[in-house]
This record gives structure tokens, sequence and C-alpha cells, in this order.
């Protein structure tokens, strides 16, 4: 355990104990100190506080760091559709139903397992033993483009821009129903389901402002081809929005219809395009993938529905 303890001054006081100790420690995300916080790895005054406790003038927080635990996930030769690579990052076309990385009861058959195995072990360490480089996450069923970190500065640069909404982030999905506006916004704040704990939901007293930019790309007799583009990055953003504005995604049947029409497993939701400043040159890049084949046949489907 490598132990730090900072003395508060007045130009910290009032700010947030999460957003202070992600600024001041440097190398570490701002999910992983929010589990130092919930873990009681971090105390003000020797006691336990809330990510959210405002910090006060005089104050002692001491942090406790656990050392990195020996990666327990296993290599996999998984082939990977690699966009692009280089010493500090690699961009991934992720296919429909690969998850990401290992959670309990799936530790094989992932990106993760693939990237170990690719990379040599050579990944940011700041997210844990079972999501090494993982910077941001998109859903099993959801395609397409994701960046990953093969360093831990990398991963530091890249989870700033993430939060400072700084990274462009496009995808095209399928919805239900005929879109009327041609290009609209969604502003509505995402938080955990208030009954269904495993689901997101529009959740106006405890969820997290979210806003999603949609753009009409072509009508079908009833469903839309759509162009959306993240503002915010909250868990399943899109398919909660979508079904907030009566539009849920085709193949969703956790946000949709439990019986589709289509036949189309999971979502047809594609992460298209990826921008971003590289972590080392400061240059903006940019990255995009067409969608797969499974999602290209239901818009040919789609456009013959008489």
């Amino acid at each position: 355990m490598r132990n730090e303890t900072f003395a508060i001054t007045t130009g910290d006081a009032g700010k947030r104990l999460d957003v202070w100790l992600t600024n001041t420690l440097g190398d570490y995300s701002r999910s992983y100190v929010e589990r130092l916080i919930e873990q009681g790895n971090v105390t003000v005054g020797g006691k336990t506080v809330k990510a959210g406790y405002k910090l006060k003038d005089g104050d002692t927080v001491q942090v406790g760091i656990p050392e990195p635990k020996p990666l327990e996930v296993t290599a996999e030769d998984i082939p990977l559709d690699i966009i692009y690579e280089d010493e500090d990052i690699i961009v991934i076309n992720k296919p429909r139903g690969m998850v990401v990385h290992p959670a309990a009861g799936n530790y094989s058959g992932t990106l993760v397992n693939a990237l170990l195995k690719h990379c040599s072990g050579s990944l940011s360490d700041i997210n844990g033993v079972i999501r090494p480089g993982i910077v941001h996450r998109i859903d099993k069923d959801t395609s397409g483009v994701l960046v990953i970190a093969k360093n831990n500065s990398a991963h530091a640069i890249l989870s700033g821009k993430l939060k400072e909404h700084d990274v462009n982030r496009i995808y095209i999905a399928v919805a239900e129903g005929n879109v009327p506006a041609d290009r609209g916004k969604v502003d509505a704040p995402i938080g955990r389901h208030p009954v269904d704990r495993k689901k997101m939901a529009v959740n106006m007293k405890n969820g997290r402002r979210a806003v999603t930019h949609f753009r009409v790309l072509e009508r079908f007799k009833s469903s839309t081809l759509l162009e959306l583009k993240l503002e915010t990055g909250r868990t399943h953003q899109i398919r909660v929005h979508m079904a907030y504005i009566g539009h849920p995604l085709v193949g969703d049947t956790v946000y949709g219809r439990k019986k589709q029409k289509y036949g189309f497993e999971g979502q047809a939701l594609h992460a298209a395009v990826l921008g971003f400043t590289h972590p080392r040159t400061g240059e903006y890049v940019e990255f995009s993938a067409d969608p797969p084949q499974e999602f290209r046949e239901l818009v040919e489907k789609l456009r013959q529905e008489k």
C-alpha cells in the first residue's frame, strides 16, 4: 500500500474531494479515485467521507493506494480488427457480441483477453486487473470504434479528454418509428433505474447530465436510420435517450420491445467515428469503421419494406 498525505489550503477549499484528488494524483482516472473513496482508502481528518465531500481549509487528506495486483485474466489468441496502433494507443473495430472486459462469470473471450495476447501485457493498469487499457466501453452488442491505452500516461490524458467532453463520438443506429424532426437534441439526465438496478433510465432527481444530438439519415416505413453524436458519455446513453423520446433502437429488448419484429439480435447501434487529440503528439486524429454486415443487411431489409 502506497500512502500519501495532503494538506488542504484556501485555494482548494470548496472543491469536491473526488475531483480534487483525481487532479492531484494525476495518473489515475476519476472512476478509480471514486473506488478508492468508496472502499475507505481515502480519509479526511482520519474519517471516511463520500466522493462529493467539499474540502475545507485545513483539512488533511490521507490516501492509501493499493499495489497493483498481478493480472489474473488470461491472454487469448482472438483475432482483432485493428484500425490503428502505435506505442501509446491501439484503435479497434469491436465486433457485435464481444464483451469489452471480463466480469463475474465471463472471464474469457473478451476484448481484454485478446488485447493481452496482442499487446503482450503492454497496457495501462490504471483501471485495475480486469480492465487493462480500457479507457471507454461500448456494450456487448454494439459494434464499432474503441481506443485502448497502452500506458498510464496515454490513459490519463484520454480519460481527461472524455471527462471534458473533448472526444468526437458519432454512432449510427436504427430506431423504431418515424422520428419526426430531421435533427434534434435529447438533454435528459441519466442514472440508475429506480426499480430495476440493472438498467439505466432518465432520472430527473438523481441522474447525471446527458446530452445526445441526432440527425436523420434515412426514413423507412416503420423505422429511422439515425446519426447520433454524444456530448456526454453515460452508460447506455443512446439506448436510454432514444427509448425516452419514444423511439427505442431496433433489437433492443432491454429498453424497447421484448418481442422484436425484424429478428435482429441486440441493439442496432454502431460506433462509426471516434476522434480525439493524440496523447503524445497533441494532434487531432480521427478513425472510422463501417457497420458490420448484419447491420447493413437490416438496413437493406427495411428499405424494401412495403
